[in-house]
């Protein structure tokens, strides 16, 4: 979920989240063409040119004004194939990019057997499986039809889509497919107008109508999205219903066989920090599971101990605006929906995402179906805004699962739910930077052990961020501004994990499927002896289509896991979010059998308790709890 700020308040990873799956396009990204040795090398996907682009109608009038749409497509294709003749882009995904965007373009412009051979390049270069097989097959049955001159288009359609899903193994796709028939339940005209007229239009307003790359890009993917596919949604909708229905056959879960049971004479209690966005303590307190401060008397509001937190009884927590602040659970904004009817909108969407015909579901489909454009908007940041109060709790339950031992510390930072947030800043950048420090030294002063970072951002969230505020007077001192302010924060995390080799951090590889080292992703590509990147497979072990790659240590299971939300209930989230707090709960429960372990340690017994498994076209490491404690207790006697 992309969010403006370098690091705390960058993008929180949790994959059930509305916005991620609502503001995905139907049309899936692309790539670039075959490499000559006298290219310029692109080492980061920030070295690639920046290029603007002005539209003289309205972001949502050009959604319906062909020539607007092709006039801004022949723009873009110009500096697309210019990137491609001049650059050498080794990453797969960035290259991808390129072709999926120059597609788009290839349909906007009629020339569907260029759009075709595009795709091929874009899906050659897919290294999941699941993901590779149903690319672009909407694509695929659309242009046959309007390439066939069928009389009765939504029928023939459907059939030419049949033909193509119905080939698809199930045992690969199945996943992919059920949260495509979701989408095509959720998305509506109403629905990309709202998104655009909520982000995309006030920047335009302000800035005369210019516009980055990227933002063009995505303006001609919901052209494509609102007049070739969503109105053949309903008909998609049945196709991939239809396939689900005709196999039943779930993939196998392999993830209760290894799990890691604790010795009951294992004494260790580790303190583990959940640094994320709060923790409903009233769960965890009853199980003895929370770390307690006791030099701190609870809520009389001084500092007892006089380390400069104020009722840091079970851990400490900031504000957006990085001010310290005693509510260690980050509170709900204020909504029009009350907390049960948003929790029960998000066990709908997960519903859906699962192919269940449920009540919330039901109930789901029609609220976010009689949307009106203006409704958007606030219906998106109020679900946000449960995601996030909901995030860290579900992540401490995955984190303390079956460990009576663990002692878990509250580390609250905050996330902004807003589709347009604060424009980034420096003096921001620099608080934010002292609160990575101060939280660091806390943990640190307090004996943690295991640190668990479900979060993390990038300078390209940066600098969207800035041009969604019009920040910036060219694109050049955009790109500028961003990489000082992502800086700030990126160097003041790394130098805190650095300073504090006797702390195990665990971060999510995120849910961007990209590569993170190109991406500059922080902290996930972050390279330190003490520090363990995590990402995320499924029940079966096979790859998430969102996980993230590059700079990735192991995987773990992150894939409809359930845990608990705020007030006690159980939700399945999915998402690197819930893969990286498996391996702290294994770490926790090897430091419970011997609690001298170091973070080396800790690392050696992971790493070396996986199993190979081969995902696709990759080769994954899979952590398995159980022999890894075997390993431990092979060693202890």
């Amino acid at each position: 979920m992309p969010d403006p700020t370098p690091i705390s308040k960058g993008e929180n990873m949790s994959r059930f989240a509305l916005c991620g799956l609502l503001m995905a396009a139907l049309v899936a990204a692309g790539a670039g063409p075959a490499l000559a040795q006298d290219k310029i090398v692109i080492e980061k996907a920030d070295d690639l040119p920046r290029y603007t682009y002005t539209i003289e109608t309205t972001a949502v009038e050009l959604l319906e004004d062909d020539a607007a749409a092709k006039a801004l497509a022949a723009e873009v294709k110009t500096d697309l194939e210019a990137d491609l003749a001049t650059y050498e882009i080794p990453d797969k995904t960035t290259l991808q990019g390129y072709y999926g965007n120059l597609r788009i373009i290839a349909l906007i412009e009629g020339r569907y057997d260029d759009a075709l051979e595009l795709l091929e390049k874009q899906r050659s270069l897919e290294e999941k499986e699941a993901s590779r097989i149903t690319m672009g097959g909407i694509t695929r049955a659309w242009i046959a039809t309007e390439q066939s001159g069928s009389s009765d288009f939504e029928s023939a359609f459907e059939a030419n889509l049949a033909d193509i899903v119905n080939d698809w193994p199930y045992e690969v796709v199945q996943d992919n497919v059920k949260q495509g028939k979701a989408s095509f339940e959720i998305v509506s005209p109403n629905l990309i107008i709202g998104q655009i007229e909520a982000t995309v239009q006030p920047m335009l307003d302000e800035s005369g109508g210019e516009m980055s790359k990227d933002v063009a890009t995505g303006l001609l993917g919901a052209y494509v999205n609102y007049n070739v596919f969503i109105p053949l949604r309903e008909p998609s909708a049945r196709v991939y219903g239809a396939y689900l229905a005709a196999h039943e056959v779930e993939k196998p879960d392999i993830w209760m066989a290894r799990t890691a049971e604790i010795p009951a004479e294992a004494t260790g209690q580790p303190v583990v920090a959940i640094w994320d966005s709060g923790v409903d303590t009233d769960i965890f307190v009853p199980l003895g599971q929370m770390w307690t401060n006791v030099d701190e008397i609870p809520d009389n509001g001084i500092d007892d101990d006089d380390n400069g937190f104020v009722d840091d009884v079970y851990g400490i927590a900031y504000t957006l605006e990085a001010d310290k602040t005693t509510e260690l659970l980050r509170p709900m904004v204020e909504t029009e929906l009350d907390r049960e009817t948003l929790q029960s909108y998000v066990k709908g969407l997960l519903d859906m995402q699962a192919n269940i015909e449920s009540d919330e579901a039901t109930q789901f489909k029609k609220a976010i179906g009689s949307l009106q454009p203006e409704q958007v908007r606030p219906f998106l940041e109020e679900v946000t805004a449960y995601n996030h109060l909901s995030h860290g709790t579900h992540v401490a339950g995955i984190a303390a699962e079956g460990n009576p031992n663990i002692k878990m510390m509250a580390v609250r930072m905050t996330f902004d739910n807003r589709m347009v947030p604060d424009a980034p800043t420096v003096a921001q950048a620099y608080r934010d930077a002292a609160q990575y420090t101060e939280t660091v030294d806390y943990l640190k002063a307090n004996g943690a052990r295991v640190v668990n970072m479900s979060w993390g951002g990038s300078v390209s969230g940066v600098e969207a961020a800035l041009e969604m505020n019009n920040v910036g007077d060219t694109p050049e001192e955009r790109k500028a501004l961003a990489r000082k302010i992502y800086d700030i924060g990126r160097d003041a995390l790394y130098d805190a994990f650095a300073n504090a080799p006797e702390i195990f951090f665990v971060t999510s590889a995120g849910n961007s499927d990209s590569d993170n080292e190109f991406e500059e992703f922080s902290p996930s590509s972050f390279d330190l002896p003490n520090m363990i990147t995590v990402g995320a497979v499924d029940q079966a072990g096979d790859e998430t289509s969102f996980t993230s790659f590059g700079k990735v240590d192991v995987y773990s299971n992150g894939f409809m896991v359930e845990s608990y939300v705020p007030g006690g209930d159980r939700l399945p989230f999915s998402g690197t979010s819930m893969s990286s707090p498996n391996v702290v709960n294994l770490a926790a429960k090897l430091l419970a059998v011997d609690p001298e372990l170091t973070p080396a340690e800790l690392r050696e017994l992971i790493v070396g308790g996986c199993d190979e498994h081969q995902t696709g076209d990759r080769t994954v490491r899979l952590i398995n709890p159980k022999k890894s404690m075997e390993m431990l207790l092979a060693k202890t006697g």
